[in-house]
């Protein structure tokens, strides 16, 4: 763009600007057609770009700034959730398990102490050791609760874009029955057992029939919720023995829960393959195992400065 105009113009009358082909923009040969370059190689840049993708790793596109806010499917926000459920659930097992061993532990002693006075440093760790493991039980059983819940909700909608018909409880009536105390012995078990026949794709009129997981987990579940409340109320007693009693009744309390985590963690695999099931022969997960004579990779040259590669 080149501005053309004769003389200073007055400071009223407009500029005309005029737009004219650099000379050498067009170079045509015989016939009027652009002369065709000769291929010389890839481009060359005296330093690295500066310019391209930015170094991040892959995520949702809700995470990418200034990407369309679209969330994902409920199948494939089952899996995603369900691994951390899983993950918060082998760590409360492993926690019921070293609470059940300091409750074991206060009981040997409560025995040894028939026989006489014990070191207070012993006292003292064992204390440290049933209070520690029951308040980090309580804290990460709490967090394995709401991510089952939460997985439980996901998995419902998953079920109902597999099955094609509504769950026969509301989300009202679906967290009500499973945070109430009491009545949750009884929701839990026919929300697994619901949520199982719509995974199988049965039929919207058919009563569901809870597999064998589901009834071993559902009567864990029932056990161990009426044993923690007998473990709750036998502290109020008095006494030795009651209060050796309590200690057992906590002991296996403990147990229970730690078992009830690892049947957790086998129902909600089950679930998961079962609403989010993986083709094997077009997505077949591949790791490394091992890699021999290969050659030595060759060294990375030196970055220029200022590189952002």
């Amino acid at each position: 763009m080149h501005p053309y105009y004769q003389g200073r113009p007055p400071a009223q009358q407009p500029v005309r600007w005029v737009a004219t082909v650099p000379p050498g923009a067009y170079q045509r040969g015989q016939g009027g057609y652009r002369r065709k370059r000769p291929y010389t190689g890839p481009p060359a840049y005296p330093t690295p770009p500066r310019w391209g993708f930015p170094s991040l790793a892959w995520r949702w596109p809700t995470s990418v700034p200034g990407a369309r806010p679209e969330m994902p499917a409920a199948v494939d926000r089952v899996r995603y959730i369900a691994k951390h459920a899983v993950a918060m659930l082998w760590l409360l097992a492993g926690l019921a398990v070293l609470a059940t061993v300091a409750e074991l532990w206060r009981y040997i002693l409560l025995l040894q102490s028939r026989f006489g006075a014990l070191s207070s440093t012993t006292v003292s760790v064992s204390d440290t050791f049933v209070y520690t493991g029951a308040i980090l039980a309580l804290a990460v059983g709490a967090i394995a609760v709401a991510l089952t819940i939460w997985w439980l909700y996901v998995a419902r909608q998953a079920a109902t874009e597999v099955s094609g018909y509504q769950p026969g409880r509301t989300d009202k009536q679906f967290f009500w029955g499973m945070l109430i105390p009491g009545i949750n012995l009884a929701v839990a078990g026919s929300v697994f057992a619901e949520l199982e026949h719509a995974a199988q794709r049965g039929e919207s009129t058919g009563r569901p029939k809870p597999g064998k997981l589901v009834l071993w987990w559902w009567a864990v579940w029932i056990v161990d919720g009426v044993l923690m409340a007998v473990t709750f109320i036998w502290r109020f007693r008095e006494g030795v023995q009651a209060h050796a009693d309590g200690v057992v009744l906590a002991a296996l309390t403990d147990l229970l829960g730690a078992a009830l985590a690892v049947l957790t963690i086998l129902l909600i695999r089950r679930l998961v393959k079962l609403l989010a099931p993986m083709d094997t022969a077009t997505l077949r997960p591949m790791r490394v195992v091992k890699v021999t004579d290969a050659p030595a990779p060759p060294l990375r040259s030196t970055r220029a400065f200022g590189s952002s590669r």
